[in-house]
């Protein structure tokens, strides 16, 4: 118990370096890629209940002189795990929206591109946080007239209280894969012992036709 415990600690405590590690790198997290005609691509964000998340995109500029590359509308919708639409842009070429997370999950964001003869090519930018990196600190740092030092210590107690509470859902998750295995683990053997009864009972019944068929054949 007390090995278990103390393996417990060590999990924890790698789980939140991860996170950290995790955070730093999502500061400055964006990303670019090419869109063609009649093309569509989405991309995933696991998102925790009532976490803010923001977004932005935009078309960026092409390369002059290059004609496989050309500035083109497109069309976005953020969608939650279950197919709630919290965004939604048509024949757009930038923008950004914002929503709080009423569920856990992955939630998506679908672009498409209309299809077009010849096929064209549009490069979209997309940047998409969640949690503290979608809280506008320099903002806050403007209206409270804040030092430098007192913004850092806010952005580490909102860190650690998303920490602290991804390690609760990380514990409940784990709590509802345990269930998951221990209900799976009880209809596999159910099931084996029905195969087991069904195995038996199919032998029994040819060996019982087999005897029958052989006496058949003594009286005759």
């Amino acid at each position: 118990m007390v090995a278990y415990k103390t393996m417990w600690r060590w999990s924890c405590w790698l789980i939140v370096i991860m996170l950290i590690f995790e955070s730093g790198s999502k500061m400055a997290e964006s990303m670019r890629f090419d869109m063609h005609s009649g093309e569509t691509k989405c991309i995933s964000e696991d998102v925790k209940a009532d976490t803010l998340s923001v977004g932005s995109y935009s078309i960026v500029d092409p390369i002059k002189g290059d004609p496989n590359v050309t500035v083109r509308f497109f069309g976005l919708q953020v969608t939650s795990p279950h197919g709630v639409s919290y965004h939604y842009g048509d024949k757009v070429e930038k923008g950004t929206f914002a929503f709080t997370a009423s569920e856990n999950g992955p939630y998506s964001a679908c672009f498409w591109s209309p299809l077009r003869q010849p096929p064209l090519t549009t490069i979209v930018e997309f940047d998409w946080r969640s949690g503290v990196e979608a809280r506008d600190w320099s903002n806050v740092a403007k209206k409270g007239n804040i030092e430098a030092m007192e913004i850092e210590l806010r952005k580490l107690a909102v860190t650690v209280r998303n920490i602290h509470a991804e390690m609760y859902y990380l514990r409940d998750r784990e709590e509802e894969m345990q269930e998951l295995n221990r209900s799976t683990n009880s209809e596999m053997a159910i099931m084996g012992f029905l195969s087991l009864v069904v195995c038996v009972s199919v032998a029994g019944l040819q060996s019982w036709n087999l005897r029958n068929y052989f006496e058949r054949k003594k009286l005759l």
